[in-house]
């Protein structure tokens, strides 16, 4: 619009700016600006200043670790003979996190395993030839419940053997690579390497396994290897191990395996972004453990474990037995063994749950079980050292006191009598005793050294004194794991047994119906007992039984009743009568040594216990044990008499009614046999203890082994196997 004058018209519709307009203008301007400044600094940043740092970085995204498991180091005898080594093998992994779908280690997770990693699955069986037929799987999920309560399940879902080797694996194990099979040909190994697209999740790798030159020689002492599971985890042995790895599940392998484990390492595999294998950049090299060397003496070794052998098949046992030889001055073992035995090897490689049963699952044998440090029992006679230790010691009897012996023992109404074919031995003293095995002395010896007062004196008397003196009641303090303790019969301990019995008669107590929270002494609905209760009473002690008796101390002075001791046990007590009443410390392990045998460490255990035991009462019962191994009417004279070195032995045959296995229910009986030859007479002494399930005397099955063991020992070679026909007990 144009003014009369020529100049603009003023538009009065647009007023001045307002001051506080302008000042938010000015603040969006500047705040645009400064997230323009920003955003430019930023990009600046890492295109020039950090740019070198990414492109490592995003290099680095497309090269994944392989983890390489170390080594194990080698078991080694005394002699420097490999028992157990470690040899590496092509295998065929599983990556759990690596499969189209990554594994759960859930109920769900495990149980209905992804299709898309079925596929995988089937793939990898046709290639390896391996099962696809669903199958019964069982395994036992332990899990938190939410709450931090850790809840166990069990399954048995259908699966075809892959998916039920890792599910088994997975249940165990936080999730790490599984094994699936090991040793494949090279066509095999080519064939999946070069399809890895075919194969997500799937490695072919090596890793490393036990060999065992010896076979079955000693495998329940060296023990087995085996994947890390969820409980030991938590275990101080096993901090800072991978998930992945095989630790020492039992034996020497379990209780060295820090030393024996090394340190993993790993290989740089590269893949694209489609996880397809591009080639493998430098790895890092697993670092070997550590070897063990042991006191184990391997001739002694072998030639136990075949006259073992050889005595169970003379008698036609169904059973086993076990046998265990040591220094008697400083507890270092020399041989230990167990039959029947097994192929440690079979663990190389993954077991599904049907295997493993078909192998120990249902075998009453059980070959897994080490019988010379975890079977107990009552072992006869040879326990007549430790109620002899116990009159002498505690004045109940001394060295030259007569006993008259009519062939038997009446107290209280009730006969005890000699074992048969034995009879009456008329005025013997104790040497004398020992020498023929004599049970009424010692059972008159028990009936002596009983409590007047059972309620009063719960722990018992002298005899039961000095068998906790003798460790029949601890642990032995070996460096194996699951050693046994034994059993101290007591007023104690039979009263607790009656009350026992009788809560399982009555459903109260422990044995109890129970529905998870409440209980009762009578089926309910939802109400169940645990343990089941068997019909005619439970057995855990005679219905009729009222308490302790002097019967009961009168057995336990011939090493029956409930007296029990495992075969390591009573090789300690032999050991400290050898020794003049030191209870030493049984030890397998000399030293921790290079691969090249620089040693480490030497190991070191606790020194030997003093028992205190009176000169004249060790000389006494070695008076009676060499008569008894040479003597003529010793028990063993007829194995021992020709020995050229002095035997100081004793043999023992226990009656017991075993529960299970093919002779349940059958009266039967353990041969024993204890000896020793000391010092004074050698300078490599030893002592041994065999025992034989189901074998009868003592005399008759296991005193050849023993003596089978000291010619080897002494003059490196076994000799004929010498079958003595003593049938006292």
């Amino acid at each position: 619009m144009i003014t009369p004058s020529g100049g603009p018209m003023k538009d009065d519709r647009i007023g001045p700016m307002n001051p506080q307009l302008a000042v938010r203008v000015a603040i969006i301007g500047s705040v645009a600006l400064l997230m323009f400044a920003v955003i430019f600094l930023r990009l600046w940043f890492l295109q020039v200043l950090t740019g070198n740092q990414y492109v490592a970085q995003a290099q680095t995204n497309i090269v994944r670790r392989v983890p390489v498991a170390a080594p194990r180091g080698s078991i080694l005898a005394a002699g420097g003979q490999v028992l157990v080594d470690s040899v590496k093998v092509p295998a065929i992994l599983i990556q759990p996190q690596e499969l189209p779908v990554p594994l759960q280690a859930t109920a769900s997770g495990l149980v209905r395993q992804p299709p898309r990693d079925q596929v995988v699955y089937d793939r990898l069986a046709r290639a390896l030839n391996l099962s696809t037929r669903p199958q019964k799987c069982p395994f036992t999920l332990t899990a938190d419940n939410g709450q931090g309560t850790l809840v166990t399940q069990q399954f048995d879902p259908l699966m075809g053997e892959i998916p039920c080797i890792i599910a088994q694996h997975a249940a165990q194990i936080t999730i790490g690579n599984v094994t699936i099979a090991t040793n494949i040909p090279v066509a095999e190994q080519a064939y999946i390497s070069e399809r890895q697209s075919l194969f997500p999740g799937v490695a072919v790798s090596q890793v490393s396994v036990s060999q065992y030159p010896q076979g079955q020689l000693a495998a329940q002492l060296l023990g087995t290897v085996g994947p890390l599971n969820q409980a030991q985890t938590h275990q101080s042995q096993f901090k800072g191990i991978p998930p992945y790895d095989n630790v020492g599940q039992s034996g020497l392998e379990y209780q060295y395996n820090q030393y024996l484990q090394g340190r993993d390492g790993y290989q740089r595999v590269e893949v694209n972004a489609l996880g397809q294998f591009q080639g493998e950049t430098t790895p890092v090299a697993p670092s070997p453990g550590y070897n063990l060397r042991t006191s184990i003496n391997l001739p002694l070794e072998r030639v136990g474990t075949q006259a073992l052998s050889t005595s169970i098949a003379r008698i036609g046992s169904q059973d086993g037995g076990a046998f265990i030889a040591l220094n008697p001055d400083n507890g270092q073992v020399y041989a230990m063994g167990s039959l029947p035995s097994y192929d440690p090897a079979i663990f190389n490689k993954p077991l599904t749950q049907q295997r493993y049963d078909a192998l120990f699952g249902k075998n009453p044998q059980d070959p897994l079980f080490d019988r010379a440090i975890q079977a107990v029992g009552p072992v006869g006679s040879t326990f007549k050292v430790i109620s002899s230790t116990a009159a002498l010691q505690s004045g109940t009897w001394s060295p030259n006191e007569l006993f008259d012996d009519t062939g038997q023992v009446c107290v209280s109404g009730h006969c005890f009598h000699n074992a048969p074919g034995d009879g009456a031995q008329g005025a013997i003293n104790l040497v004398q005793a020992i020498e023929v095995s004599d049970d009424d002395f010692f059972y008159h010896l028990g009936a002596l050294m009983n409590v007047s007062n059972p309620i009063a004196q719960p722990e018992g008397g002298p005899l039961q004194e000095w068998a906790r003196k003798f460790g029949v009641d601890r642990r032995p303090n070996i460096d194996l794991p699951y050693a046994s303790s034994g059993t101290v019969p007591t007023p104690a301990l039979i009263q607790a047994q009656i009350t026992a019995e009788h809560q399982c008669d009555t459903a109260t107590g422990p044995f109890a119906y129970t529905n998870g929270t409440a209980t009762s002494s009578h089926p309910q609905r939802g109400f169940h007992r645990s343990p089941t209760h068997p019909p005619g009473g439970c057995g855990i002690a005679d219905a009729s039984t009222l308490g302790w008796t002097i019967g009961d101390n009168m057995l336990m002075a011939i090493g029956q009743g409930d007296v029990q001791l495992s075969p390591l046990q009573l090789a300690l007590v032999y050991s400290a009568i050898a020794n003049g009443g030191t209870m030493v410390t049984p030890h397998i392990g000399q030293d921790i040594q290079t691969a090249s045998g620089n040693v480490v460490s030497r190991l070191t255990f606790a020194p030997g216990r003093n028992l205190h035991i009176s000169p004249s009462t060790i000389q006494t019962i070695q008076a009676g044990l060499r008569l008894a191994a040479s003597g003529p009417t010793g028990t063993s004279t007829d194995v021992m008499r020709s020995f050229p070195l002095p035997v100081y032995g004793k043999t023992g045959t226990a009656d017991y009614i075993p529960t299970t296995g093919p002779y349940a229910g059958v009266d039967t009986a353990y041969a024993w046999y204890a000896c020793f030859v000391p010092a004074s007479a050698t300078s490599k002494p030893i002592a041994i203890v065999v025992w034989v399930e189901a074998g009868g005397y003592g005399d008759q099955t296991a005193a050849p082994v023993a003596r089978e063991m000291l010619s080897q020992w002494f003059f490196n070679k076994p000799g004929a196997f010498v079958t003595g026909s003593s049938t006292s007990h």
